[in-house]
């Protein structure tokens, strides 16, 4: 499975060591949910994607709206489940951990950068691992 490091371009701040990419209908689909949580040096990148939402999940999320060039756009800190919400111009949406934005300092304006670091061999490098944690 291909993995992503995303780090704020300005400070070289990371903000996920691992980062999975849903970009596929399923992958897009699942998301987190069923997901009891995730580790706090993870992420999902969902793209396409200007809006998300967190039915059935259990646990709160920070989301970062993304534009084309990977600047952030809007902020949705600590998303409580059940909820939804909207990024007007975003091309994908960074999920992570409650708090991680505030912890590393994302601002509106930011870059995010996104870089390889692993991919196991035999796997489509553009496909999300969609297995599920108990």
């Amino acid at each position: 499975m291909k993995t992503l490091r995303a780090t704020i371009e300005a400070s070289d701040m990371v903000l996920a060591e691992r980062v999975r990419i849903a970009d596929n209908i399923w992958s897009r689909f699942w998301g987190l949910m069923g997901r009891h949580g995730m580790p706090a040096d993870e992420g999902l990148l969902i793209t396409p994607c200007y809006s998300v939402h967190t039915m059935f999940m259990r646990f709160p999320i920070d989301v970062i709206f993304l534009d084309k060039d990977d600047r952030v756009l809007k902020i949705a800190p600590a998303m409580k489940p059940f909820r939804a919400a909207v990024g007007r111009g975003a091309r994908s949406v960074l999920e992570m951990n409650a708090e991680r934005a505030a912890q590393v300092g994302v601002s509106i304006g930011a870059r995010v950068l996104f870089t390889e670091t692993s991919q196991a061999p035999g796997q489509d490098p553009r496909r999300a691992d969609d297995s599920r944690s108990p």
